[in-house]
Formats: structure tokens, sequence, C-alpha cells
């Protein structure tokens, strides 16, 4: 048993730097010894420097608090005491042991503390590798732990010393392969956990236990079983009457005449075998309105796809509502998740990777986060697994890409994940995927998708771009350097090196392999670095540089192939391509000597083999992508180059996206006979479904609409304003609108004390204004995050806001729709400019110029449209559940004062709109909310 004594310490400071003068203002250490928590001890600490408002905000601590409190100098003995002997602790042991050693230095114990570290954020990835935050907050919470005053280093430490504790018994819990394998693995992390895991795994030996019923040993891994689904005889469903069976089985439910004529809507569709769309306003019970009708067919016999664009809903069907089904059904109605192979890990390769000595740190982790996982997982899907960058690229060796040398020759698969989840798939009654699956699908001679009759497309008003996406290309500097890293040469320890002493020890004098030379590996490199080289020089001189913006986009249309600095692109690339091919023929035809050659291959060289397979359809794609954008030249796509200044050419990019998809929508997704539901909160506008229909390929398509408007009072919810007192976006420059636009957001943001999210279009305004606000010092109280700026995923973000009262969330692109921010957390959303696509962003242009040799009014066909159909996805942040009120302020004029800014207002529920100065929108604010 691990019975070190242990000192779990949290620290609470005026800033991030000590050595830019920062001080500790509280300090907790909780002792645990024996595995019990033996002694807490806790002081604020008088920083001789006034709190910053932000920190105050952050931790509650203010200055009255530390103004009788001892200097750190007074209570540095009575610290040191507790730390002698002991295992240090800490939630980001990096931030908290730098701290209190200069603090320590400070006082006068130079080099006073020497000894073990451990770090529970560490711990945390490494045993909870599936979560999705490893904050200590978000940690507690999930363990339901005692946690009151997040950011006061009392509870925090205490919180640190359950979580702890919590790791150790986990540790116990853990198979003894997993263990050893761990102990093993442990050495190359930054704290010292080796010595816990040693300890706990020298325990394990002298008491081994049976495996608990739901872990299998396999080839020296740990796995999860896979568990038999249920096949009892499915009882009918009714739905004479839909609204009882819903009362009987949906918590809280209200009825809605909406829901119940769509579920008839969708019934109907679905017996009929036609296409319909179908607008389900925010309330109306969209999922539900499908879901029922869908089982009801499943049931009989009739397999059903539903389609989304993202994760979030995904996880809602399979977690919450499938359970409900198990319910209604009586037996358990079989979903399932499909995604690309590529989500699935490959345990063949998975296996070589430990076998081979790693030191790289995010190698190392993510091998230890997989091994934790593979005892708790059934589905072996990587978007389970919180990994690191570093960790991601690791899973690039280790994914599924199929098999080279046969799924028979594989000894795992019995147990492979990707033939499990085929399998699913084909049991299921109801398959979940996403829009990018399902579309790439239909590229496959041989479809992964089990035959259906019924389609539903939630979020369809993606699906176009969805389409154009799948059917692109791309092509990344970093992502091909990678590649080309992975690969070496025969000398190395790298594929290349791996699959030359594969040969050496099976080729026979009639079996000629080719050599893959240092020389030429080289050259390869060099080729691709200048390549990409004067990629970066054509951006340079091609684009029209603003002031303050780095992240450019430049349009590879027929004006700059034509130019000289294009030809040196393509000449580079040419050679590139070459020697790329030249790399392929010499792998492809070494594969082939060993797939040919009689003897037999042990596991760790097919693993070997399977991986060089992978790697070998990447570096396929890579040729094609190239050619496609070098050789060939379709002139029914568009290609554009994305660059960052700062970082040439580390940041480029080449994409194509196909101009228009209708065509192929209408060849894979209409002329067979199954049933198809489109459905979508933001379809319309203006009430007609045109420019969506329009998209999948015009009036001749054979699709009923229906629209099924939100349940809610939007008149009692909801105050929509337009500030009469801010100018015409361009009557003014940019900075001289930033700057009234900071002012304007400051007033409204004290008034509304935060709770506030600020829909930007463009990155480079909302860094602009960030920084403004930053700089203005009159926000210093309140907790400022923004995208791109502040660190962390959306999803993050959006928590980080929540958790916070006095919290303004600055955000563009993907925050305009998706993110679920209900009740008292969001009071005010401000919209700063009405949400057109940049008229020179490649795609945006290729369409104008469609439109344009169609006779058509581009704005109106292509900027308009997509406009709306933001600004309704916009909207509908504000309003999430029946009894959210709150304000929406835009401060684009354009809304009120062109002819085109009705078609806005009629796509939205009908709000009076309020033009006001800033004074009385802050009055308003005060009073409303």
């Amino acid at each position: 048993m691990w019975k070190n004594k242990m000192a779990v310490v949290d620290i609470e400071t005026t800033g991030n730097a000590p050595k830019k003068g920062d001080r500790i203002m509280q300090i907790a250490i909780v002792l645990i010894e024996d595995n019990k928590i033996v002694d807490e001890y806790s002081s604020y600490v008088n920083p001789q420097q006034p709190i910053p408002p932000f920190i105050v905000e952050l931790t509650g601590i203010t200055d009255k608090h530390v103004k009788g409190a001892p200097l750190f100098a007074h209570i540095a003995t009575e610290i040191l005491k507790r730390l002698e002997g002991a295992v240090f602790v800490a939630h980001n042991v990096q931030f908290d042991l730098p701290f209190l050693q200069a603090e320590l230095e400070s006082a006068g114990y130079s080099g006073s503390w020497h000894g073990s570290v451990l770090d529970t954020v560490e711990l945390a990835r490494i045993l909870l590798p599936t979560t999705d935050s490893f904050k200590l907050s978000d940690l507690t919470g999930q363990f339901q732990l005692t946690h009151d005053r997040p950011h006061q280093a009392d509870s925090d430490a205490l919180a640190t010393a359950h979580i702890l504790l919590y790791f150790i018994q986990k540790l116990h819990s853990l198979p003894l392969v997993t263990l050893e394998r761990l102990e093993h693995l442990s050495v190359y992390v930054k704290s010292h956990i080796a010595e816990l895991f040693k300890s706990v795994t020298e325990d394990k030996r002298k008491n081994i236990q049976a495996l608990p019923a739901n872990i299998e040993v396999f080839r020296g891994i740990a796995i999860r079983k896979k568990t038999e689904d249920q096949t009892d005889e499915l009882h009918p469903v009714s739905l004479e009457d839909p609204e009882k069976v819903l009362q009987n089985y949906v918590h809280f439910y209200e009825k809605r005449e909406s829901q119940l004529s769509m579920i008839e809507k969708v019934n109907e569709a679905m017996e009929n075998r036609s296409k319909i769309a179908i607008e389900a306003g925010t309330g109306v019970g969209k999922t539900m309105g499908y879901l029922l009708p869908a089982a009801n067919y499943a049931l009989k016999g009739m397999k059903t796809v539903i389609s989304t664009q993202t994760v979030q809903l995904q996880e809602q069907i399979l977690l919450k509502d499938a359970d409900i089904f198990k319910k209604i059904t009586g037996c358990r109605l079989q979903f399932a998740l499909l995604k690309g192979r590529s989500h699935y890990l490959h345990l063949l390769k998975f296996e070589q990777a430990l076998a081979e000595e790693e030191s790289q740190y995010d190698v190392v982790l993510t091998k230890m986060q997989i091994l934790t996982w593979l005892t708790e997982t059934v589905n072996g899907d990587v978007d389970e697994l919180n990994l690191t960058s570093g960790g991601r690229l690791f899973w690039n060796r280790i994914r599924h890409a199929g098999w080279f040398l046969g799924e028979d020759k594989d000894p795992w698969k019995e147990k492979d994940f990707y033939l499990n989840a085929l399998q699913k798939a084909y049991d299921a009654h109801i398959i979940i995927t996403n829009h990018s699956m399902l579309v790439q699908d239909t590229q496959r001679i041989r479809p992964l998708i089990p035959a259906y009759q019924n389609l539903i497309i939630d979020e369809a008003h993606h699906f176009e771009d969805a389409c154009r996406r799948q059917w692109g290309k791309q092509l990344d500097y970093i992502q091909l350097k990678y590649t080309i890293g992975q690969l070496g040469h025969d000398t190395q320890d790298l594929l290349a090196g791996r699959l030359a002493a594969i040969l050496k020890s099976r080729v026979s004098a009639d079996q000629k392999s080719s050599p893959l030379t240092e020389d030429m590996a080289a050259e390869l490199s060099t080729e691709a670095d200048a390549a990409f080289y004067q990629l970066g020089a054509l951006l340079k001189s091609s684009i029209q540089h603003k002031k303050g913006q780095q992240k450019y986009l430049l349009s590879l249309e027929d004006g700059i192939r034509e130019n000289e600095g294009w030809r040196q692109v393509q000449y580079a690339f040419e050679r590139l391509l070459s020697h790329m091919k030249k790399i392929d023929r010499i792998i492809q035809h070494n594969l082939e000597i060993v797939k040919k050659s009689k003897d037999s291959i042990s596991d760790s060289k097919k693993a070997v083999i399977e991986e060089i397979h992978s790697f070998l359809l990447e570096w396929n794609e890579w040729i094609q992508s190239i050619r496609l954008f070098f050789i060939t030249n379709d002139s029914t796509s568009i290609s554009w180059l994305e660059g960052d200044l700062r970082s040439l050419p580390g940041s480029l990019s080449l994409l194509s996206r196909k101009v228009q998809v209708q065509k192929e929508i209408n060849e894979h997704f209409f002329t067979g006979d199954q049933a198809i539901i489109f459905t979508s909160a933001t379809l319309t506008i203006d009430g007609r479904f045109d420019y969506f229909l329009k998209g999948l390929g015009g009036d001749q398509l054979k699709v009923e609409c229906n629209i099924y408007p939100s349940p809610f009072d939007y008149n009692k919810a909801v105050r929509l304003m337009v500030p009469k007192d801010l100018p015409d976006i361009k009557s003014v420059t940019h900075d001289e609108y930033v700057e009234m636009v900071t002012d304007h957001l400051i007033a409204m943001g004290q008034a509304t004390k935060g709770r506030m999210l600020v829909l930007f279009t463009s990155h480079e305004m909302l860094r602009h204004t960030y920084e403004l606000i930053k700089d203005s010092g009159l926000m210093e109280d309140f907790i400022l995050m923004a995208q791109g700026i502040t660190s962390g995923s959306r999803t993050k973000l959006t928590r980080n806001f929540q958790r916070f009262d006095k919290a303004i969330l600055f955000g563009t692109s993907s925050f305009w729709e998706g993110i679920d921010i209900p009740g008292e957390d969001l009071s005010c959303l401000v919209m700063v400019r009405l949400p057109f696509s940049p008229p020179d962003e490649p795609l945006t242009k290729a369409l104008w110029n469609d439109a344009k040799e169609k006779g058509e009014n581009p704005f109106k066909e292509v900027s308009l449209p997509k406009a709306i159909i933001r600004f309704r996805q916009g909207f509908g942040r504000l309003i999430r559940h029946e009894h959210d009120r709150g304000l929406i302020v835009v401060f684009d004029r354009r809304l009120i004062t062109t002819s085109y800014g009705k078609y806005f207002l009629s796509s939205i529920p009908s709000l009076p709109v309020e033009e006001r100065g800033l004074d009385s929108i802050v009055k308003e604010i005060e009073d409303w909310l």
C-alpha cells in the first residue's frame, strides 16, 4: 500500500508570474498519511500589494481578507514543517511549486524544499482519459465532491486531496497487466507518479485477484469485453396516440400541437417513401418528433439512418433519447453510432506501438491514456478520448485504415472495434452518423452504411456545405511534413527502416526489393519545404496588406494562375509530386514482396506492415491532392490558399470545394425510393424554403415543406434593440467603428453585470475589440473570454462562461450556432454586424460569379440568404427554454436602414424593433433584467 506522507498544496496568487512581482495571498496544505487525511492548514497571506479586480472576481478574495494576514515570511517555517518528508501534490504542480519556491527564497529559505512531486492533472489525464475537462471544479462536479468555494486555497486543497485518494483507489482497481504497463511508461512523464504506480503494482502482485467480469486479457493487454445486445422480441409502438406515449415516457412532458403534427407528417413520409423538409422552431421537440416515427417503422423492419452535423446532437440521441425508447418498446431497440474507420483504434498497431520504447511525452501520455481507456471502452472511438495535440498526431499511427494483409491475418480480428461498429450498424434498427460520413459513403464501391429505408438529415441547413467539404480536398504543410517525418529511410527506425528490416529477413534471391535511401528522404523533405516556401512567397506578393491583419485568403483563380509566381509554385510542386510518386512505387513494390512471401509473418511485423499500408493510403491522398491543385484543372471547383504571415510556411493550407453540388446530391439522395426527412430550426427565409431547396437541386425536386413554429412567447421573453447612436458601418473607418462598439459593450456589460454573448463576423474585429476593452481598465472585475484568444474549445469556453457571474464571451463563426446557454447564464446577446460572408471569400466569390452567369442577382441569391440563416441561428442562442428571457442588441443599423433588413426581421419571430440611444439601452437593461 502507498503509505507515503503527502502534502496536498494549493495557493491563490495576485497573478501568474512570481518573477514579475506577483505574490501568494492564500495557501492551504492538506496532509495525507496511510491514505487518510490527517491535517488541514490554511492561511491568508498579506501580499503587500493590491489584489487586481480580475483576481477578486475569480477568487472572491479581497484586500479586506488579507489586510491583517501574516506576511509569507512569518508562516514559512510552519509551511516547511508540513512539507518535510512529504510528497508534494498539487493540481498543476508546475504552477504551485515554482511559486512557492520563489516565496520561500524571498523569505530567506533558498533551496529549502526538494523531493518527489505528484501532479493530479497528469494523473487525471491518465486515469480519466475520457473526461472533457481536467479543471479541478469540473472534476469535483463529476465525482460529486464538496467544493463550495472554487479558487480559494483551502477548498481547492481539500478537493484535490479527495481526488488524489480517488485516483489511488482507481489504480488499485485496474488489472495487474494494465498497471505493469503503466508503471513501465510512467518513468517518462513529468511528475514522479512512477513511485506511486510501482507501489500499487507491488501491492497488486501480493494480492492477485480475479479479473472483473467485464474485463479480459488478450495478448497481454486488458480490454473491456464486448457486450452482447439483448435480442428480446420487440414490442410494437402504437402511435395512434403519440401524446399518450410522450406523457408516459418523457419527463416534464408538455403537450405541443406542433410536435404532434410533426410526428404525423414524418409518419406519413415514411409510409409513402416521400421526401419532406421540416422546419421545427426551438421548443417544438424536433428530435422526438422524428424519433417516434423512426422507432415505429424500425419495429416493422425498416431501418432508419439519422445524420447530424454536430457531435452534441449525436450524444443527445444516444445517451438520452435512446434510453427513453428502451422503456417505450419494453426492450432494447438497438441504436448504433457509425463513423469513418479512422475514428477507431487498430489494436494490432497499438500493441506494436506499446512494444516500442518511446520517451516523447505526448506519445507516452497517450499510450497510458489508451491503456486505461481500453478497460472502459466498448467502442474504441477516438472521440471518446481527451487527447493533447501531440496525442492526436500519435493517434494517426494507430488509427484504423482497413487491412493490407487481410483481416483474417490480424490476431485482434475478433476484438476489432471497427468490425464491431460495422456489425452493430448492421444489427441496429436506428443508425446515427454524421453528414461527412453519409456523404463520403456515397463515394465507396462498397458502402459501409447498411441499406436503409428511411433517412433523417437533422441540422439540414449544413447539408449542402457538408457535401462541398466532403467532395473537396485539402493540403496542409504541417500535416504533409509530419507524414514525411513518419517515413524516414531504410537505415532509420521509422516506417521505411522497419519495412527494410522485414524485407532483409525474408527476401529470396529472385526477389529484389527497392531501396529508400537517406538521400531520397532528404531530397523529399527539401522539395516539400521548397514547394511551400514558393507558395508562401506567392501569398505575400499577391495579397493587399491590411493594418493589423495577419491571416489571409488568396483565391487561386485564373488571374493568379497566369503570373510568374504561380508558375514557380507549379514547378516546385511538380518536382515534389515526382519524388512522392517514386517513393510510392518503392513502398508498393516492397509491400507486395512481403505479401507474396510464403513465410509466416510474426504479429509484430504484421502490425508494421499494416501501419505502412495506412501510411500509403494517406500518401496517395496527398498525391491526388497535389495533382488536383497543380496538374489537373477542375472547372467545377474553386481553390484557394490560406496562411498566417507570422508563421510561413507552417500555417499554409490549400483548399478546394465544388462550387455546385446539386447534381451529385440529386444523384446520390433523390434517385432511390427511401423516405428522406430534412429538418432543422432554420431552413426558411421569410417563411419560404426556396433557398434551401435550391441548394439541394431546385424546384424540380418533389419535396413537401412544412413549418412548425416555436411555441415560445417571444414578445414576453425578448426585447430587440438597435442603437441609434452608432454610425452606419460603411460611413466610418474600421478603427472608428471598433472604438464606438467598444464603448457600447463596456456600458452594456456593466449594466448586465456580464452574462453577455457578443457575436462577431470577423476574428480581426473581435481581437481588436477585446484588446480595447482590456486596455480600457473599465472591465477589470469582469471575466472576458474570447474565441481564439482565451485557450480552450467552444465547449470549454461556454462552460467557463456559465461558471462566472460577471463573464462576457466573445465569439465568431461557430458561436453563432450550436451552443446552448439556458436560463440566467445568458441575458444579453449582441450581434456586432449582420453575418454576411466577406464578398472576397473564395467560395462566396465563385457562387457570385455563378449567379451572374445565370442572370441572377448574386447578393439576393447568395449572400443575403446565407446571412439570414446565420442571423436566425444567432438569434436562437438567447431563448433555449420556455422561461428564458433576455435582450438582443444588433449594432448593425443596416437591419433597419436598408431595403433588405426586413428579410432578416421577417425570418425571426415577430418582435418590435426598439431604436434607442446607448443611455436608454443601458436603462432598459437595468430595469428589465
